[in-house]
C-alpha cells in the first residue's frame, strides 16, 4: 500500500529491532526529534497551569465575570479533553509530522490573538482554539517519538518527555507569577510565540514523517461525533458538578448521557470497517491497566495539588511566585526521576517501577494528610520531593504501557488515549475531591465557630462562610474587631485543613488502587523498533 508519503515498514526480524537503519543527516534523528516535540510540548504543558495565575488581572483588565473566567479555563479544558483521541487519529492518517507541525502553529497563532484580545468573548474562544490545536500536537508528539526510538531506547526517551512535562506542570505558576506581576497578563500568552516558531523551525528541518503500512485510510464519523458528545458531557458534569449540586438533576443527566453516549460508541466500533478506537486494542490487559492507571494517577496528583496551592497562598499567606517555588522539590524530583525512571523500566520493565511510584505516591498523600496550619517549609518539602519522585516512573511507565501496546498503526489513538485519560482523572479528582473537602468543611464549621465561641451566625451566613473557607479565606467582613477578626481566621484555617486532609486520605487511597492496578502492567508488546530511526 502506498500513499502520497512513502510507506516505511516497522522491523519484524530481532536483529532489526536492534540495529535501526541510521538516518542521513538531521531529518529523522531520535534525540533531535525528542528535543522538537519537547519543545511544543512544553508549551502546551505551561499553559495548563500558568493561565490560572492569570485569570484576576484577566478579570480586573476586561471587566470578566466569575462564570466568564471560568470559562476561560473550562473552554480550554474542554476542547482539549474532547479532541485528543480524534487528534490521535488524525496523526495516525495524515503523519503525525505534519499534524504535530499545525498544532504547533495553530497553538502560537491562537496565543499571539489572546494577548491581542479586547474582550472576554474572544479570549474565550481562542482559548478553545488552544485546547483544539493542542489536542493536535500532544499525541503527535508521542507517535513521533514511537516511530523515531528503537524499542531498548523509547523508555528513555518517553522518560525524558515526561520530565518536560512535570517540569512544566509545575513550573507554571512560577513564570505565570513573574510574568504577570512584572509585566502583563497578556505576557502569559504572548510567550508562547516565540516558543512556537522555535519548535516550528526544528520541526521543520528535523522532524521525519513515519506512516505503518496498514495505516487507516478513512474516518469513523459517526464515532468521532459519539465520542466526542460523550466527552463532553463527562468533562461538564465534573466541572459543574460543585456549581449544581452532586445531586442535582442537571449533573445527573450530563453524567448519565455520558454514559448512555460511551455505550452506544462502543455499540457502534463493532459494525465499522476502521473504527475510531477498535475494541480489541483494550484485549491486551496492560494497554486497559495503563489506561486506568493514569487515570487514577491524574486523580490522585491533579486532585491533590489543586489543594496544595490554596494551603500556601491562603493560609500560609504566600505570593503566587512563593507558592511554586515551595513546589520545586516536586518539580525537581520528576525532573530527576523521570530519565531515571526510563532507564529503569527499560531494564526490568514497567511493573515493578509503576507499583513503586504509586506507592510513594500514596505515602506522600498520606503524609500530605498530616500538614497543619503551622506546617514549616522542610516538612512540606519533604513530601512533595517524594511526590514528584513517585510520579516520576507512573508518567514514564503508564505511557509506555499505552503506546507500546498498541499497535504501530494506532499510535497516535494510542497517544491520545494516554492524554484524555489524565484529562479525565484530573477532572474527576479535582471534582471528587472538591466534593469531600466541601463535605467535611460543612460538617465541622458549625461545631468550629461554636468551639471558638464566636458571634452566632444563621444557616445562610455560615454556607456563605463555607463557601470561603473551602479554599481556604477566612470569611472577615470589613471592620470586624480584630479579636474576632483573629479567631475567624483560626477557625477557618482549621476547618480548612482538616478538610484538605480528609481529601489527601481519599487520594492516598486511590494511589493504592492505583498500586494494585500496576500490577496487572507489563513491557509493550507491540513496542517494535523505530522506523528509520538513526544513530542513538
Amino acid at each position: 500500500m502506498t500513499s502520497q508519503t512513502t510507506v516505511e515498514k516497522a522491523p519484524r526480524e530481532p536483529e532489526d529491532t536492534l540495529a535501526p537503519a541510521p538516518a542521513k543527516g538531521l531529518r529523522g534523528h531520535p534525540w533531535l526529534t525528542l528535543f522538537a516535540v519537547a519543545i511544543g510540548v512544553m508549551m502546551v504543558a505551561l499553559d495548563g497551569t500558568i493561565v490560572a495565575i492569570a485569570n484576576p488581572a484577566i478579570q480586573q483588565d476586561l471587566n470578566a465575570s466569575l462564570a466568564d473566567v471560568q470559562w476561560i479555563t473550562n473552554g480550554y479544558m474542554l476542547a482539549l479533553a474532547v479532541s485528543l483521541i480524534t487528534a490521535g487519529k488524525l496523526g495516525d492518517r495524515f503523519g503525525h509530522r505534519q499534524t504535530f507541525l499545525i498544532g504547533i502553529a495553530g497553538f502560537a497563532a491562537a496565543s499571539a490573538a489572546i494577548g491581542f484580545s479586547d474582550s472576554v468573548a474572544l479570549v474565550i474562544v481562542f482559548r478553545v482554539l488552544q485546547g483544539l490545536f493542542g489536542a493536535l500536537l500532544m499525541p503527535a508528539a508521542l507517535g513521533l517519538l514511537r516511530a523515531t526510538f528503537p524499542a531498548e531506547k523509547l523508555n528513555m526517551a518517553i522518560g525524558i518527555w515526561g520530565m518536560v512535562i512535570g517540569a512544566s506542570t509545575a513550573g507554571g505558576p512560577i513564570l505565570g507569577g513573574v510574568l504577570v506581576e512584572h509585566v502583563s497578563w497578556q505576557s502569559v500568552f504572548f510567550i508562547n510565540v516565540p516558543v512556537g516558531v522555535i519548535a516550528l523551525l526544528f520541526g521543520l528541518v528535523i522532524l521525519k514523517d513515519h506512516r505503518a503500512e496498514n495505516a487507516p485510510r478513512s474516518f469513523d464519523i459517526g464515532g468521532i461525533v459519539l465520542l466526542s458528545q460523550a466527552m463532553f458531557c463527562l468533562i461538564w458534569s465534573l466541572i459543574k458538578g460543585s456549581e449544581w449540586g452532586w445531586g442535582d438533576v442537571k449533573t445527573l443527566g450530563f453524567l448519565g448521557a455520558a454514559l448512555v453516549l460511551f455505550a452506544v460508541f462502543a455499540l457502534s466500533q463493532k459494525n465499522v470497517r476502521e473504527p475510531l478506537i477498535p475494541l480489541a486494542m483494550f484485549r491486551s490487559v496492560a494497554l486497559s491497566a495503563g489506561v486506568v492507571l493514569m487515570v487514577l494517577m491524574a486523580f490522585a496528583f491533579m486532585g491533590g495539588l489543586f489543594f496544595v496551592t490554596f494551603y500556601l497562598q491562603n493560609v500560609h499567606g504566600m505570593s503566587p511566585v512563593d507558592s511554586g517555588l515551595h513546589l520545586l522539590p516536586l518539580t525537581a524530583m520528576m525532573i530527576v526521576g523521570s530519565p531515571l525512571a526510563g532507564a529503569a523500566i527499560t531494564r526490568f520493565g514497567p511493573r515493578v517501577p509503576l507499583v513503586g511510584g504509586m506507592a510513594c505516591v500514596a505515602v506522600a498523600m498520606f503524609g500530605m494528610s498530616q500538614l497543619a496550619v503551622g506546617t514549616g517549609t522542610l516538612t512540606m518539602s519533604l513530601w512533595f520531593a517524594l511526590l514528584g519522585f513517585g510520579l516520576a516512573p507512573v508518567m514514564v511507565g503508564a505511557t509506555e504501557v499505552i503506546v507500546g501496546n498498541a499497535p504501530m498503526e494506532l499510535s497516535g489513538v494510542a497517544g491520545g488515549l494516554q492524554q484524555a485519560a489524565m484529562q479525565v482523572g484530573g477532572s474527576l479528582g479535582t471534582a471528587v475531591l472538591g466534593a469531600v473537602m466541601a463535605t467535611r468543611v460543612d460538617a465541622d464549621l458549625a461545631d468550629n465557630w461554636k468551639a471558638a465561641e464566636l458571634p452566632p451566625v444563621d444557616e445562610a451566613q455560615l454556607d456563605q462562610a463555607s463557601s470561603a473557607i473551602e479554599v481556604g479565606m477566612p470569611p472577615v467582613a470589613p471592620g470586624t474587631p480584630t479579636e474576632i477578626a483573629v479567631k475567624i481566621t483560626d477557625v477557618a484555617h482549621d476547618t480548612f485543613v482538616s478538610g484538605m486532609s480528609f481529601a489527601f486520605m481519599t487520594a492516598g487511597a486511590v494511589a493504592v488502587v492505583a498500586a494494585l492496578v500496576a500490577m496487572l502492567t507489563k513491557r509493550g508488546e507491540n513496542a517494535q523498533a523505530g522506523m528509520g530511526a538513526g544513530h542513538i
